[in-house]
C-alpha cells in the first residue's frame, strides 16, 4: 500500500464497513480507524425515541468523529496509510434524516467549522446492500440497541445515502454492491474487492461481483 494513502469506507448501518476496514488494514499493513459507536451514551436512547434524542446523539457523534480524525491528522496521516470505517462528511446524512429544521440550521453552522480542518480521503468506498440483507447483518452482530430497529428508518436512511453518494464528486468513489460478498469467509472475494479499491483512482465507478 502506498505510504500516506487515506481510504474511507461508508455505508448504511450494518452493511459491513468495519469488517472491510479490518480486512483491508490487515491485508495492506495500514492503520485502522474505527468509529466509536458504542461509546455514544445517547445511542440506545435514540433508538427508543429518535425525535427526542436525535440532536444529542448527532452532536456526540459529530464531535467524536472530529476529534478522532483530527488526532489522526496530528499523527501525520499523510505518512502512515489509514483505512477508516467512516467518512466524516457523511455525518450530515444522518442529520438531514433525524434533526428538526431548527436543529439542522444550528448543526449546519457547526459542521463547516469542523470539516475545514480535516483531510478528505484519497479513495472513498460506498458499500450498498438490500434492506433484507442489512437487517440480517444487523441481527447477526447482536447490538442490543439495534435489535428492534424500525425497517422504515433503515430504508429512509439508505435512500439518503444513495442520494448523497449519487451526487458526490469530491474524491474518487467506488460504489460496491455487497449483497453477495463475504469478505470474512471467502478470502478470494475479499482480495478481489481490495484490488478493485486500490486500482480505482479517478471519478466514480461501480463494482458488482460476478
Amino acid at each position: 500500500m502506498p505510504p500516506g494513502l487515506f481510504i474511507a469506507i461508508e455505508g448504511v448501518i450494518g452493511v459491513g464497513k468495519t469488517t472491510l476496514a479490518t480486512a483491508m488494514s490487515e491485508a495492506l499493513g495500514a492503520r485502522p480507524v474505527f468509529e466509536q459507536v458504542e461509546e455514544n451514551p445517547f445511542l440506545p436512547l435514540f433508538y427508543g425515541d429518535r425525535r427526542r434524542y436525535a440532536f444529542q446523539t448527532q452532536l456526540f457523534f459529530l464531535l467524536s468523529r472530529y476529534r478522532q480524525m483530527l488526532a489522526q491528522r496530528q499523527r501525520d496521516i499523510f505518512q502512515a496509510s489509514v483505512v477508516s470505517d467512516y467518512f466524516f462528511q457523511k455525518d450530515r446524512i444522518f442529520a438531514s434524516v433525524n434533526l428538526s429544521e431548527d436543529e439542522l440550521r444550528l448543526y449546519d453552522q457547526i459542521l463547516p467549522l469542523l470539516e475545514r480542518d480535516l483531510p478528505r480521503p484519497d479513495r472513498l468506498v460506498y458499500l450498498r446492500a438490500d434492506l433484507p440483507v442489512l437487517q440480517k447483518r444487523i441481527q447477526k452482530r447482536g447490538r442490543s440497541f439495534e435489535r428492534d430497529m424500525d425497517p422504515e428508518y433503515l430504508r429512509v436512511l439508505g435512500e439518503a445515502y444513495d442520494y448523497y453518494f449519487f451526487h458526490y464528486r469530491a474524491t474518487p468513489l467506488l460504489v460496491v454492491n455487497t449483497n453477495a460478498i463475504n469478505v470474512v469467509d471467502h478470502p478470494e472475494e475479499r482480495d478481489d474487492l481490495i484490488r478493485r479499491i486500490m486500482a480505482h483512482e479517478k471519478g466514480t465507478a461501480y463494482y458488482t461481483p460476478g
